[in-house]
Order: structure tokens, then C-alpha cells, then sequence
């Protein structure tokens, strides 16, 4: 008798221990899935530009070293954090008052969750002390042209003055991605308007466009470019175009780029922004390797005439040596 109860006893010492080793290989697996998770936010517009909204998973393939299985689907707005970065050198001046309008457009459409902070630049980075979801406190932060469009833009503080003698938009872009904390909720964007090309006249802090891209897919910052034709009269034509960077940063990064001229309206382009913030779908996937390289991701979605828009490319965690 007490030897049977001795192996019914083992068995189930046994059976406990197989469940728990079980468990914890499950528990495992999720901490893995859920730590090492490559979260891709993705736009998806028809054959006229318009926004679709109402897609299943189904409808799209990721692939990173083949098709990887998508454990992650959502197509609910995800609260932002955005950075809003104006370019203010010289060339910018004459459409101030229309950038705070356009500024203005954007803040009214964000959502209770989201969170917004302004930047601007010329030779100089001035950037708001917090990021805040107050409309009133967002357009105060905006450069005093922009609030008093009769002033003087050298009437303002000698800091502003100073922002307008140059375009370090590279620089600028870098630096705005610091402010970003990477243990927030929110996740992180940054819309940048500019005119004019690049011009750090400062050699020994210069930031190219490839560091700017390198670190926003590091730390998984999404970047919406606006390009706009420049104001000043005396540049010929063929040089008033924006920089040619500005679509080069939203595509690698998965944002988007709308270029502007003179007659058209910047506050639709902030507003399609938006719009299109709060209508990307979160498609969330397992890396098939956790070597600590960048791998490049592409996204594919089913539909006539349907284009699927992400970011290119991340950097992979690098599995722990035990």
C-alpha cells in the first residue's frame, strides 16, 4: 500500500513538474514575443490618395527574411507624442502668418491622449520646455512673427533673431529626437516644415541627413516632412525648391511628405497630417533573427490599387548570452 502510494506520489511530483517546465517554456515565448516585439505603424491609401481605415489582418504580409506572422493587429488610434518643428530662417518670413494658421489646424485635431511640443529653426534650435496637450500653451510656443505677424522679426528676443540667419535642419531634426523618452506610452513623431536645403554653418556640430535617419530608426521615431517652395523672390526658379532630403527622411522612417507652393493651402497639409496619425494600423511581429542587426521590413497589403506606407528598416535585439 505504501509503496503505491510512494509512485502515485512520484507521478505526481512528475506531472507537476513536466506542467511547470511547459508553462515556463510558454511564458517564455510570450516575454519574448512581447519584449522583442518589431511594432510597424502603416498607411494605407487608395489609387486617389484617400485614407483606408476598415482593413482585416488578412489583408497584410510582412516580411523580414521571408513572411513573418503578424501576432499583433490594431486599427484604433494610438495616442502620439509629436514634436512640431518650423523652419523660421529669412526665406520663411513672408509666410508666418499663414504657418500659425496652419499650426493652429493641427493642434485642434489632436486627441485627449496625445501630447504636442514646438520647435523651431534658422541658425539656431529653440524648443519648447514640455510637451503639453493645451492649445492655447502650443500656440505660445510658436515664434513671435508668427503670433504678431505686423512685428518686426528683429523686434522679437535676440534668440529668435538669431534663428533666422540659417536652415540646420538637419541638426534640428537630431536634436528634437532627444526630447523623446523611450519609456512613454505615446509613440514618437516629429513634423518637420522647411523651405531651403541644409545650411549648418557651424562644421564642427554638422549632422547629416544619414545620422538623422540612423537614429530615428534606432529609437523608432516616425518623421513627417512638409516641403515648401521657397518665398524668396530673387532665387531662381530651380532653386526654390525644398530640400530633396525632407521625402528621403519620411520614407525611411514610414511618415509621409506633401510638398506645398506659395498658393497652396498649408493648413490642409497639417491636417492631413493628422488625419493620417490617427488612422495607421499597428501590425506587430516576432524578429525572425536577434542578432543586433538592422534588417529591412516590408510591408504588402491585398487590394487593387491599394499602397501600403512604413518605415524600412530596424535594428534587431541582440539575444542575451546566458
Amino acid at each position: 500500500m505504501s509503496r503505491m502510494r510512494s509512485r502515485k506520489c512520484l507521478l505526481v511530483v512528475l506531472a507537476t513538474a513536466l506542467g511547470a517546465g511547459v508553462l515556463a517554456a510558454q511564458e517564455q515565448l510570450v516575454f519574448r514575443a512581447t519584449s522583442h516585439l518589431v511594432r510597424v505603424y502603416v498607411t494605407v491609401t487608395d489609387q486617389a490618395g484617400r485614407l483606408v481605415t476598415t482593413l482585416e489582418r488578412e489583408a497584410f504580409e510582412i516580411r523580414d527574411n521571408g513572411s513573418q506572422p503578424i501576432v499583433v493587429f490594431d486599427n484604433t488610434p494610438t495616442p502620439i507624442r509629436l514634436i512640431v518643428l518650423l523652419d523660421y530662417s529669412v526665406s520663411m518670413q513672408g509666410r508666418l502668418p499663414l504657418l500659425q494658421q496652419a499650426a493652429g489646424e493641427l493642434f485642434v485635431r489632436l486627441r485627449p491622449d496625445d501630447l504636442a511640443r514646438v520647435g523651431y529653426f534658422g541658425t539656431e534650435i529653440v524648443l519648447a520646455p514640455r510637451f503639453t496637450r493645451d492649445v492655447a500653451e502650443l500656440r505660445a510656443s510658436l515664434p513671435c512673427p508668427l503670433l504678431r505677424p505686423s512685428i518686426n522679426p528683429f523686434q522679437c528676443s535676440e534668440t529668435e533673431q538669431k534663428a533666422l540667419r540659417g536652415t540646420v535642419l538637419w541638426r534640428a531634426l537630431f536634436q528634437s529626437m532627444e526630447l523623446f523618452d523611450a519609456a512613454a506610452p505615446e509613440r514618437p513623431v516629429i513634423l518637420v516644415l522647411s523651405d531651403g536645403k541644409d545650411a549648418d554653418p557651424f562644421q564642427n556640430m554638422r549632422v547629416t541627413i544619414d545620422d538623422v535617419i540612423d537614429r530615428a530608426t534606432r529609437s523608432g521615431v516616425m518623421i513627417y516632412s512638409i516641403g515648401v517652395e521657397s518665398g524668396l523672390p530673387d532665387l531662381p526658379v530651380e532653386m526654390r525648391a525644398p530640400d530633396p532630403g525632407l521625402r528621403r527622411v519620411a520614407d525611411e522612417t514610414g511618415g509621409g511628405y506633401l510638398e506645398v507652393s506659395r498658393r497652396d493651402d498649408l493648413g490642409a497639409a497639417f491636417a492631413r497630417v493628422a488625419d493620417e496619425l490617427h488612422s495607421q494600423y499597428l501590425l506587430g511581429y516576432v524578429p525572425p533573427k536577434a542578432d543586433g542587426k538592422e534588417h529591412k521590413i516590408g510591408v504588402r497589403v491585398k487590394g487593387l490599387g491599394l499602397r501600403a506606407r512604413a518605415r524600412k528598416t530596424y535594428v534587431a535585439p541582440r539575444e542575451e548570452s546566458n
